[in-house]
């Protein structure tokens, strides 16, 4: 059965499309068939994986909104991608007097999900209708969360649009769990702000190994690859591999 993993949180800059390139990856090369989907107006992810936003004649959004078939680029790094460009902006409005609107990614996920192991969404930092219908897509929500004081101050507003999902619109709905990002432990705001996520949030789902702050992820992003083929050396492959291990195994 396809896992369908939506990375979700309000806040931006945390790290969301960076982590989806990076986790699929690492997924890919433990012979996992892994499809990307990229929800984001801003098209981080997209551009991340090479392609140039503006230049794409279909994308996430004509699935979405005018229902034609989810366009998938193959085997970008292994991986597949369904893209976005800025016209995923106007989907905010346009679904909002939409027919089923809670179930169009749902729906235009349904014909390939037998074609991968897992699939990963990269959602936009908002509690918007993309965000809702993507986590009403998935099986599992896993949330990032910057080590910093104002990243924890969200974390209520995130979890209960959760908990409004699995309310209703998709019961089966899993935490996957928690990751910290851009953790600079040499901070006193870092170390205690990690300590807290350890200790509050461990009540809701597992908390992955914490990723560190590196200028090595801009950089690989920059250059279109994963951070291991950028920099195998770098500490942060290894904590990423075992978060890939970790949701493999995961109910």
């Amino acid at each position: 059965m396809s896992r369908v993993i939506t990375l979700f949180n309000q806040s931006g800059g945390v790290g969301k499309s960076t982590l989806t390139m990076n986790i699929g990856y690492h997924l890919a090369q433990r012979q996992q068939r892994v499809l990307l989907v990229d929800m984001d107006p801003q098209a981080s992810l997209t551009v991340f994986m090479g392609l140039e936003p503006s230049e794409l004649g279909n994308t996430v959004y004509e699935a979405i909104v005018i229902g034609e078939q989810l366009p998938i680029y193959k085997n970008i790094h292994k991986m597949d991608l369904a893209p976005a460009n800025i016209n995923l902006s106007g989907a905010e409005l346009e679904l909002v007097v939409a027919d089923m609107r809670d179930v169009r990614l749902k729906e235009a996920l349904k014909p390939i999900l037998k074609q991968y192991d897992f699939i990963l969404i990269d959602c936009p930092p908002s509690l918007g209708i993309l965000s809702y219908i993507s986590l009403v897509a998935s099986t599992h929500v896993l949330i990032p969360i910057q080590t910093q004081y104002k990243a924890l101050k969200g974390t209520e507003l995130l979890l209960n649009t959760i908990g409004r999902v699995r309310s209703r619109a998709n019961r089966k709905l899993k935490i996957a769990g928690v990751i910290p990002t851009m953790h600079d432990s040499r901070t006193v705001q870092g170390e205690m702000s990690l300590q807290s996520i350890q200790e509050h949030l461990s009540q809701i789902g597992k908390i992955y190994p914490t990723i560190p702050r590196s200028v090595a992820f801009a950089d690989a992003s920059q250059e279109h690859i994963p951070l291991a083929l950028y920099n195998a050396k770098h500490p942060a492959v290894s904590l990423l591999n075992q978060i890939a291990k970790n949701l493999e195994v995961m109910s």
